[in-house]
């Protein structure tokens, strides 16, 4: 279980700008500039602003138009003249074309990887639990063949259900992590004087994070997978409800077969850690190939203003998309078995897989992860760890796809301001 939000990997992840770099386990410790022809290459500074200028402690900004006292004049004054006017200007306007960029960026990649990527998700996550089906959609192509059949058959919500569980288990895990951090004294982030304590404890608090979220993401789980055919219209919180009640034993009732939440937090937690730990190294390691190239590139002075300031924006999500890309398929096999246990004994019906319409009820029997993956290998064989990975490669290429284009909209913008 792991939440997907462009969040730069708090505590072993990437911070951006000019903060020190925190190291995971001290693969790559962090560096430190101490010249100023390092800063160069690796802080953008952004265009003057009129009656503005870099500040030291304990100093105020001088009003527009008063000269700084500090500073000596080294050449004659400016007089104003409309160039000068008009370069301020467009300084200007650059600036707030990149913040705009920046936050455009930013939504567009959170906006695929939460609403566009969500019927893949869906898709994915059927497949997964259908232990009946005898297709298991390992390419893009049969998993769109059957998307077009849900929507045909169940319409459009078939495709979209259960996603706003999914943002409350975000939430509910983000909320989680600062209270417990808050209370004791697992730290949230690893500083870059690590020591294997500090990372022990960093790693248990996202362990109890993971275990406070369980519930509700067994409930996201089954909104997720329950056909939209036999499913009543639901509300935004019946996530939060279904989540309490699994908690305290209320609510739906349950099968015999239902596995307790004591049996579920060992997969539970070593899925989400493991997915934790994958990213934070990919995505460390993707950001320093990228920055030393980013150098070079400032080295050999081959670098285009426009280049440099996607420079700025683009490193970490291109290295975001990889950190996830990288351990969805490395924990996809384990991500089939904890979905298996977390569905069983909810007496939820899934939509057929192999069809695109009818559905199947979900009865299986098994008594521990173990159990699950023994039975799986057996009946179903080494590839039924993968069910639904087509899934996978629609989203990514969908999440790649939006990357490209969004580079290529912020490229024709800065050249035409520039």
């Amino acid at each position: 279980m792991h939440p997907r939000r462009p969040d730069g990997f708090d505590g072993l992840g990437y911070r951006g700008g000019g903060r020190d770099e925190q190291g995971f386990g001290g693969a790559f410790p962090a560096r430190s500039f101490t010249s100023g022809s390092d800063l160069g290459h690796w802080v953008t500074t952004p265009p003057d602003i009129p009656g503005s200028r870099n500040l030291h402690w304990g100093e105020k900004s001088p009003p527009y138009g008063v000269p700084s006292a500090s500073t000596p004049h080294e050449g004659p004054a400016e007089e104003p003249f409309p160039g000068g006017c008009s370069t301020s200007v467009q300084g200007q306007s650059t600036e707030q074309l990149n913040r705009f960029a920046g936050f455009g960026i930013g939504l567009a990649s959170l906006f695929t990887e939460n609403v566009l990527a969500h019927p893949c998700i869906v898709l994915r996550r059927q497949c997964q639990v259908n232990y009946h089906a005898r297709h298991y959609h390992l390419t893009p192509f049969t998993i769109i063949n059957i998307m077009y059949s849900f929507n045909k058959t169940q319409g459009p919500r078939a495709l979209w259900k259960g996603m706003g569980s999914t943002f409350i288990v975000q939430g509910v895990t983000l909320g989680a992590e600062g209270i417990i951090s808050e209370f004791t004294p697992l730290p949230r982030e690893i500083s870059h004087k690590w020591n294997p304590k500090q990372i022990g404890e960093h790693l248990l608090l996202k362990s109890l994070t993971y275990m406070v979220a369980m519930p509700f993401y067994s409930a996201s789980l089954i909104e997720t997978v329950q056909s939209e055919i036999i499913r009543d219209n639901t509300g935004i919180l019946e996530c939060v409800k279904e989540g309490i009640g699994r908690v305290i034993g209320l609510g739906v009732p349950h099968s015999k077969r239902l596995l307790p939440l004591l049996s579920l937090v060992f997969p539970t937690v070593l899925h989400g850690i493991l997915h934790y730990i994958i990213s934070s190294i990919i995505q460390k390691f993707v950001l320093l190939i990228l920055k030393r190239k980013t150098y070079n590139n400032h080295l050999a002075e081959s670098t285009s203003p426009v280049q440099s300031m996607l420079d700025a924006y683009f490193p970490e999500l291109i290295a975001n998309f990889a950190a996830s890309l990288c351990s969805d398929i490395i924990l996809y096999p384990l991500e089939t078995v904890l979905h298996r246990l977390h569905i069983q004994g909810t007496r939820t019906i899934i939509d057929n897989t192999d069809l695109g319409y009818e559905v199947l009820p979900i009865n299986t029997q098994y008594e521990g992860m173990r159990d699950c993956i023994n039975t799986i290998k057996q009946e179903e064989g080494m590839l039924g760890f993968y069910k639904g990975f087509g899934a996978v490669i629609i989203q990514y290429t969908l999440h790649a796809a939006v990357l490209q284009i969004t580079k290529i909209i912020y490229s024709t913008l800065l050249q035409n301001s520039i």
